[in-house]
């Protein structure tokens, strides 16, 4: 449920942004809002899972989930949709650390590659139907349905948790750490909330200003709670597992690169190169089908090789596949234009996935899966938070700059230029001002379309980067295969 929703709501953000008249701004904070309660709570979550039962929480998360999902369907503005998905990801604060807890107290090390590596291909065979489906869905009867879908999901998925998954929690006593969890809120909604809005007021307006300095100080204050609190939700001791720490460098690097660029990528095929919402959907699939077939194969490198070498190569693949990205303009084929692009970052995800998730549940012992697993999830969520929020506002930025310096060669009157400035945040979905002329209309339609390819193609650039230093850290911090000690002489 929670894999399926992103790539989903991704594909169904154009619709939103059309039908509510919504900026770019509005739309970041439809993930945003969804993406900040998951990650300010996901450690919360963990925690609950380990010390009341990780079932128990679990299907919880899931109830609640879909219930959100729901309230997005019936929503009537913007607005409602983004207190909804809010609420969403309260839900999948709850579910997300579960499903990998539960594995891992199933198995014992030595399975737990190749059983993570099912989980991840499980997760693809549902990523794989989501976009497709929820593309058909939305261009055949509306957008909501893309929400309704996770209704009859969420009822197969409470069923055979109940029937089939055993229950099992920490052996160890404790409590919720709330303050932790509050201020860690604080810190994410106020650093998240300046960077976003930042694209609309500027950096110097005294609410962007305020905000910052707000997150700037709840980070301070989350961490001094964390290192004093007797049972942290973020205990700072596992951070002393080299492995563990570089784990999750590696995943706050590689998965900002993937959250912006995934959310993106779906407006520029439909709002720029004119694809329907079914095919934006079908142009990720190679993504999903290659995780599905290849995340056994990869769960094994693990036992073969170590975790090093994959965590090296496949973010390096990865990091081309987004270069790949920046190369094509407006029109094309997708067979030549985005198709290698998508296919090379598949495989390098491929590569990279089930060792990574591995590497953070060997890391530590057992009787802290559920923590362990929570932070990870919050560390990509927090990345994907982050990236979004942050090069939103570059990408709206370079669309600005470059949509203007086109359109200084056009003669167009000041209440006209005014507007175009004014709509800037809406980007490929700015609607033309009524009363130009047919031509100047066309000169105005060509340029935000290759405005946004610009910005997107510098967002790329930066994605790439992102993903090349995420193969670096793991080429620094994560451990090789060890060596098999040599038998003693006779």
């Amino acid at each position: 449920m929670a894999f399926i929703d992103g790539t989903v709501v991704n594909v169904a953000l154009p619709a939103l942004q059309h039908d509510f008249g919504a900026s770019l701004v509005e739309v970041q904070w439809v993930v945003e809002a969804y993406g900040l309660t998951l990650a300010a709570l996901i450690l919360v979550g963990g925690s609950m899972g380990d010390l009341f039962g990780r079932r128990r929480v679990f299907v919880c998360g899931v109830v609640l989930f879909a219930a959100a999902s729901v309230a997005c369907g019936l929503a009537s503005n913007i607005y409602h949709i983004i207190a909804a998905r809010a609420v969403q990801g309260i839900g999948a604060a709850f579910l997300v650390p579960g499903s990998l807890a539960i594995i891992s107290a199933s198995f014992d090390e030595g399975g737990r590659g190749r059983a993570i590596g099912t989980w991840s291909g499980s997760t693809a065979i549902t990523m794989a139907i989501g976009p497709v489906l929820g593309g058909w869905l939305i261009e055949h009867l509306s957008w909501r349905w893309a929400f309704f879908i996770n209704l009859p999901i969420a009822i197969v998925v409470v069923a055979i948790s109940l029937w089939h998954v055993p229950e099992s929690k920490s052996s160890q006593t404790g409590r919720i750490d709330w303050w932790g969890a509050l201020s860690g809120t604080i810190a994410l909604t106020a650093l998240v909330f300046s960077c976003t809005e930042s694209s609309r007021l500027g950096w110097r307006h005294p609410l962007i200003l305020g905000t910052l300095v707000a997150g700037i100080v709840a980070s301070a204050a989350f961490a001094w709670v964390e290192a004093r609190c007797p049972e942290p939700m973020v205990p700072f001791s596992l951070f002393r597992s080299r492995a563990f720490t570089g784990a999750n460098l590696l995943t706050l690097l590689l998965y900002s690169a993937i959250g912006i660029a995934f959310f993106l990528l779906p407006m520029n095929l439909i709002e720029v190169q004119g694809y329907s919402a079914t095919a934006a959907g079908a142009a990720l699939l190679p993504v999903i089908l290659l995780m599905f077939l290849l995340s056994r194969w990869s769960g094994g490198l693990v036992d073969r090789y170590g975790a090093r070498l994959p965590l090296t190569v496949g973010p390096t693949i990865g990091a081309l596949g987004l270069l790949l990205f920046s190369v094509p303009s407006v029109g094309g084929t997708y067979w030549t234009t985005f198709f290698p692009a998508i296919l090379v970052l598949g495989f390098g995800m491929s590569v990279s996935v089930a060792p990574l998730t591995t590497v953070v549940m060997n890391a530590i012992d057992q009787d802290r899966v559920g923590i362990a697993s929570g932070i990870n999830n919050a560390v990509s969520r927090i990345a994907g938070l982050m990236a979004v929020a942050v090069f939103g506002a570059v990408m709206v930025a370079e669309f600005g700059n470059y949509m203007n310096r086109q359109l200084a060669q056009e003669t167009l009157n000041p209440e006209v230029r005014a507007e175009l400035r004014a709509n800037e945040a809406m980007m490929a979905a700015m609607q033309v001002p009524k009363g130009v002329d047919a031509q100047t209309a066309a000169a105005i339609e060509s340029s935000k379309q290759h405005a946004f390819v610009f910005g997107f193609r510098v967002v790329m650039w930066i994605c790439a980067a992102l993903a090349l230093g995420s193969a670096a850290i793991a080429r620094l911090t994560i451990p090789g295969k060890a060596r098999a000690k040599p038998a003693p002489p006779n």
